[in-house]
């Protein structure tokens, strides 16, 4: 570069730095814009030998994404630092540990977290990609501010990719809607969520993009000529009521109007409201809502609202904290119009999320929403969710999902995703509730813990000491806070009963004179064919393993001769003894299941998907071939359920020695006071066995008895048979075949 060009890009850079001090949403004090000025210094030295693709200068990059985080999110300099500074750790010899000296432990953390995010490679398949996704929400766990400047990032970077190669421009892209977009939805970030998906938009279809752009411009006169004939009279009653307002006019974005073309099948002229109209008020925080109706009734009465599309969240606001009133109503020429009523503050909140959530943090006494959501999300991140995938994917659910309000029996107004159920509700009050969760009611009747609540439900929780979640209630709830809490409760049952089965393969293996030890253990994970210790101790608990199988390993162990022929053959066991050694219960999925009573039936894997244990599948009930299984992701997939959707039937791969079993017994014997208290404290407290269904009659002093259980083998059935009959009084327990 020339001296003269030097100049220039020298006289650029510290533009661009005035300009980031005078952007600033919040006031910065002396103090504030010298530790502002002192992380400019380091970033400028850091990165003055490093050049962008396009050809600037690198510093150009963190000035910017600084500008984003001080004037677009509205952080504080602390923030405005660390985004000055967010590669210099990365690209460069200045350490973590030189930061904080520098400056100070909270900015050195925030710099750390975004250099652990930078770390992050992209160029996998989806499970790391997912699993680096959670590494990177992770960060929250010591500052969301770590992610907030890292969505500022991936703003800069997706606002300045025209230098890029194409198939990288298309995954970087794909990356943003897939996790950026949702999150700075989440955190209230609304405008930069829009830029996130525009652009998203912009590389993944660029035809699409281009071609509602060019029709926005051409629309632009007639759309604008539009929005001054309902706005000016919508003004002129305002100005008679004496509110200090002010109305804007804005398009909807591309993304969303293409959202809807395809969700719609309709083109880009039959979208109808492309736009909408926002009134912001002035208030004080005490009129708010009294003038956000008052600016209702002033629209209503000019133009017919749509009632089924009023959506007031001021007086229950969303759990991003946005809040405004949304009028749709019958504009001029037949046209649906919204029309966005917020108070300034209601605004700022709406356009800077989490930042001005904080400067209002005193308006209003109830807990922030936002503030629920991150703790939360934290909770959710420190319970180890097996599967990464599965995380994001119910990460991402809750990101975008719409909500519903529920009342608790008090009347106090609790939010939950659309499609929550009453469990969920119980686990959303606390996790200890929704473990002991024995029914529900919703409003004032019993209910199933599977039902779907509606906005307005008040729902009243029933739980009992001894109730314990079951693998059936995974299928029960939808929130993955419920989730992730009925996993834990039965990986620690699963632990329990393994700690038992233990004990009781020591007794065992004493009797046929072997020792457990770690040689005998991995002997018998790889002739049970089994994957973990844990596996074989859990099996054993639960009577899986009977103690004929063990006299055939004891057989074999003794069998000198044939240990001499097989050894030979067997010099590498089956499974490495650092997975024998892991603590963790593996699925060994071996039995497919179809709809909501997992019946056995029979069936044909279909040849155009080859589904394999473990594939997410479907049932299809063909005419001559019985049922096919096909994968949920088969080329087929789509056209078998739109067009025979009545022939499609549940299915999915479970693992055959952790299901459970239903049998009924038929009891008879004396009859006595406190016979059924004794027989169920047998049942349920001794044995720890779910009782379905009990009947009991008396009749001149004999009585006869069904109960229905849920049972996890038969070697459990047989012990509790025994049990039962030890009871006072009973004479005789058979099992039911035929209900």
């Amino acid at each position: 570069m020339t001296e003269l060009e030097l100049e220039a890009e020298n006289k650029a850079i510290a533009q661009e730095y005035k300009e980031l001090l005078r952007i600033s949403y919040q006031t910065l004090t002396t103090e504030d814009k010298k530790l502002i000025r002192k992380a400019f210094d380091v970033a400028v030295d850091a990165h003055k030998e490093q050049r962008r693709k396009s050809g600037e200068a690198y510093i150009f990059h963190p000035i910017a994404v600084a500008k984003i985080v001080a004037s677009e999110i509205g952080l504080g300099a602390t923030s405005i630092a660390a985004a000055l500074m967010h590669d210099v750790v990365e690209d460069t010899d200045i350490t973590v540990d030189d930061i904080t000296k520098m400056f100070n432990p909270k900015i050195g953390q925030i710099v750390e977290g975004l250099t652990k995010i930078s770390k992050v490679k992209t160029e996998q398949d989806v499970s790391m990609q997912a699993e680096n996704f959670r590494k990177m929400l992770l960060t929250l766990n010591d500052d969301v501010r770590v992610i907030l400047i890292k969505i500022a990032d991936r703003l800069h970077n997706m606002q300045t990719m025209g230098s890029m190669a194409e198939y990288k421009q298309a995954k970087i892209a794909s990356e943003t809607l897939y996790i950026y977009a949702p999150l700075a939805h989440r955190l209230g970030l609304y405008n930069i969520k829009t830029q996130l998906e525009d652009l998203g938009l912009k590389y993944t279809e660029p035809d699409v993009f281009n071609e509602i752009v060019s029709k926005i411009k051409e629309t632009k006169q007639e759309q604008d000529e539009y929005i001054k004939s309902i706005s000016s009279l919508i003004s002129t009653s305002l100005n008679n009521e004496g509110i200090e307002y002010s109305i804007k006019g804005r398009p909807k974005s591309i993304y969303s109007i293409r959202r809807k073309m395809k969700a719609q099948g309709v083109t880009f002229d039959e979208v109808y409201d492309k736009f909408a109209l926002r009134i912001i008020y002035k208030s004080e925080p005490s009129d708010e809502k009294f003038l956000a109706w008052k600016i209702y009734s002033v629209v209503t009465d000019h133009y017919r609202p749509s009632p089924s599309r009023l959506r007031d969240w001021i007086s229950s606001p969303k759990s991003t904290g946005y809040e405004a009133l949304h009028i749709t109503v019958m504009g001029p020429k037949g046209r649906w119009v919204e029309i966005q009523v917020r108070s300034e503050r209601m605004d700022e909140i709406a356009e800077k999320g989490y930042a001005a959530h904080h400067k209002y943090k005193g308006v209003g006494s109830e807990e922030h929403g936002l503030e629920i959501w991150l703790n939360q999300l934290k909770e959710a991140l420190e319970s180890q969710a097996a599967n990464a995938v599965d995380f994001v994917e119910d990460f991402k659910l809750n990101l975008y999902s719409k909500e519903i309000y529920i009342f608790t029996p008090k009347g106090d107004i609790k939010s939950l995703p659309k499609g929550a159920t009453t469990l969920d509700f119980a686990y959303s009050i606390h996790t200890d509730i929704g473990s002991k969760t024995r029914g529900t009611r919703v409003n004032g009747k019993l209910v199933p813990l599977n039902y779907v609540l509606n906005s307005g439900d008040q729902v009243e929780i029933i739980t009992s000491i001894n109730q314990k979640p079951t693998i059936q209630w995974l299928d029960y709830v939808t929130t993955s806070r419920a989730k992730n809490k009925i996993k834990n409760s039965l990986n620690e049952n699963t632990k329990k009963i393994a700690e038992d089965g233990k004990e009781i393969l020591v007794r065992k293996l004493r009797h046929l004179k072997i020792t457990l030890n770690e040689t005998t253990t991995n002997e018998l994970v790889n002739f049970f064919k089994l994957q973990t210790s844990l596996d074989l101790f859990y099996r054993v608990g639960i009577g899986a393993i009977e103690n004929q199988k063990l006299k055939d390993y004891a057989a074999q162990k003794s069998n000198t001769l044939v240990n001499f022929l097989k050894k030979p053959f067997n010099r590498a066991p089956n499974v490495k003894p650092e997975q024998i050694q892991k603590n963790e219960i593996s699925k060994k999925y071996d039995l497919l299941v179809f709809g909501i009573e997992q019946d056995k039936l029979d069936y044909k894997l279909s040849t155009c998907c080859n589904p394999i244990p473990g594939d997410e599948v479907f049932g299809f009930i063909t005419i001559s071939e019985g049922i096919k299984v096909h994968r949920k992701d088969c080329p087929n997939a789509i056209s078998l359920q739109s067009n025979y959707a009545y022939r499609i039937i549940p299915a999915k791969w479970i693992d055959s020695s952790q299901e459970e079993f239903r049998a009924t017994l038929n009891i008879t014997g004396m009859d006595s006071i406190g016979l059924t208290n004794d027989l169920t404290k047998v049942i349920s407290n001794q044995m720890h066995v779910n009782i379905q269904n009990i009947s009991l009659n008396g009749d001149a002093g004999i009585f006869n008895g069904k109960i229905t259980v849920i049972v996890p083998n038969n070697t459990i059935l047989k012990r509790l048979i025994d049990n039962i009959k030890k009871v006072d009084g009973i004479d005789k327990v058979t099992r039911i075949y035929q209900n």
